[in-house]
């Protein structure tokens, strides 16, 4: 089988890659990833928090809310609890490099247009192979209006895009009015690739001592539906290459993913489950499905299932709503 894909113009052996997270703070486990068969690793996030110098323009962003940010303002960890800084994340980046053969992918986390922006020009400089912006934004201000937050992703994607040549990969959340315009807008931005979803972390409330704590859950299988319904949307409509995120746990939920019309799908929760040998079972896993379906490459495979190319394309849309809704039988 042929398993190769582009993406963002880089050749990959497939369509497996390693979403940000701590398995890949270490060239050691960034190793074991590549010889399970990954085809690229997206880098843990340095956050704009750790980056910015213009701290009033920062404040500016953070007064819209206590919630602003993926980590709430008053959820916000100490210095001393980011495991590494600004120069050391630069020399993960040169020692992976040297280190393993697959691209190499940076990860920043902000959302305002500050003078953070410039290190992603610093992990060109080290050789990050491209940047995966993750923008996660609360809008918690009343007063704020959907335009503005919409330009404030706009800003922020333009602002990286003026500082880099490598491609830049944008990932969201899928909490806007129109996605499809919002997708278009980053399109004509400049993003090379749009990265669905960032998953929607929220605090709970501990009622021992009445104190408000976050805690992180891994995605579950049920969550690729979300993704794999904009994908298939997407698909057909934008320049940028799509990437699919969240909820995928095994290889039939990759060739969803590809089938929708994604050109990567990135692994996170089920490596961290089940270690770095689930890369290696996926990969096996869906060239065993396209033999038996006879396919025998996943551009071959990549968007039959899109709306644009499925039979039955009101099922992406406001039909389907209705139909699950009056189809639904209850058991009792």
């Amino acid at each position: 089988m042929d398993l190769t894909t582009k993406y963002m113009g880089l050749e990959l052996k497939n369509p497996i890659v390693p979403g940000a997270s701590p398995l890949s703070q270490t060239v050691d486990s960034v190793k074991r990833l590549e010889d399970e068969g990954a085809s690229a690793i997206v880098l843990y996030s340095l956050f704009e928090e750790q980056l910015s110098h213009d701290q009033g323009e920062l404040d500016h962003y953070l007064s819209f809310g206590a919630e602003s940010f993926a980590e709430a303002v008053n959820y916000f960890p100490s210095v001393e609890e980011f495991k590494t800084g600004p120069v050391e994340y630069l020399e993960h980046i040169a020692n992976l490099k040297k280190a393993v053969g697959i691209p190499v992918i940076g990860s920043l986390n902000g959302v305002s247009k500050g003078g953070w922006v410039e290190y992603a020009q610093n992990m060109e400089q080290a050789g990050a192979d491209a940047i995966e912006l993750n923008i996660y934004y609360v809008a918690t201000n009343p007063d704020l209006s959907g335009s503005e937050v919409e330009a404030m992703y706009i800003d922020t994607i333009k602002a990286i895009k003026e500082k880099v040549k490598i491609p830049v990969a944008v990932k969201i959340g899928p909490y806007f009015t129109s996605i499809s315009n919002m997708a278009k807008k980053m399109d004509e931005a400049g993003a090379d690739a749009l990265v669905l979803f960032n998953r929607f972390y929220q605090p709970d409330f501990n009622l021992d001592d009445l104190s408000v704590e976050s805690n992180l859950m891994l995605s579950s299988n049920w969550e690729l539906r979300l993704p794999l319904r904009w994908i298939s949307i997407l698909y057909g409509n934008v320049k940028a290459n799509l990437a699919a995120t969240s909820g995928v746990h095994n290889s039939l939920d990759v060739v969803k993913t590809v089938m929708a019309g994604a050109d990567i799908t990135q692994v996170a929760s089920a490596l961290l489950l089940e270690g770095s040998g689930k890369v290696n079972s996926l990969i096996k896993g869906v060239a065993e499905w396209m033999e038996e379906k006879e396919y025998s490459s996943i551009s071959q495979m990549k968007g039959s299932m899109s709306q644009k190319s499925c039979s039955e394309p009101a099922a992406f849309e406001r039909a389907n709503y209705m139909k699950m809704l009056n189809s639904y039988k209850p058991q009792i």
